[in-house]
C-alpha cells in the first residue's frame, strides 16, 4: 500500500502497522484492487451501528479513471448496506476537486467543512455524506 499512497498524496499516510491494526477491529472494512497480483488499490472504511465511513481510498495514478476506484467505492456501499448502514460519510481535502467530483458522481453531497482537518501540508476538509 505504502506505493499507491506515495503515488496519491492526497491519501491519508498510515503506517503499516496502522492498516494491520485496523483491520483487526469490528467493523473494520479493507478492500483491495488488484491485477495479475499487484497491487493497484484500496479503500479503508469502518461501521458503527448504522453509519459508515470511507477513511481512506487511494489508485495507482496508471490505474486511475480505469473505474478501479469505483468498483472499490461501489464494493464498500454494497458492504455497508448489507450492514444495514442508513448513512455514510467521509472527509476530503478541499484542494482535492477530482475526488469532490468522483464522490458527487457517486451519490455523495458536500454537507460542511472542517477548517484545519489536514496536516502536511495544512488544509481545511469537505465533509461529505450519502444515503444509503
Amino acid at each position: 500500500m505504502t506505493a499507491i499512497v506515495e503515488e496519491s498524496p492526497e491519501a491519508a499516510t498510515w503506517s503499516r502497522a496502522s492498516y494491520v491494526q485496523f483491520a483487526q477491529e469490528d467493523g473494520a472494512l479493507a478492500l483491495v484492487s488488484e491485477t495479475d497480483g499487484a497491487l493497484r488499490g484500496f479503500l479503508i472504511g469502518r461501521r458503527v451501528g448504522f453509519q459508515a465511513e470511507v477513511l481512506n481510498v487511494a489508485v495507482l495514478g496508471s490505474h486511475r479513471r480505469k473505474a478501479e476506484g469505483t468498483a472499490l467505492l461501489a464494493a464498500a456501499l454494497a458492504e455497508f448496506r448489507l450492514a444495514a448502514v442508513k448513512n455514510v460519510y467521509l472527509e476530503v481535502r478541499e484542494s482535492n476537486t477530482g475526488a469532490i467530483a468522483f464522490y458527487e458522481r457517486h451519490g455523495f453531497a458536500k454537507t460542511g467543512l472542517r477548517k484545519g482537518y489536514y496536516r502536511s501540508p495544512d488544509e481545511s476538509a469537505i465533509t461529505m455524506e450519502k444515503n444509503l
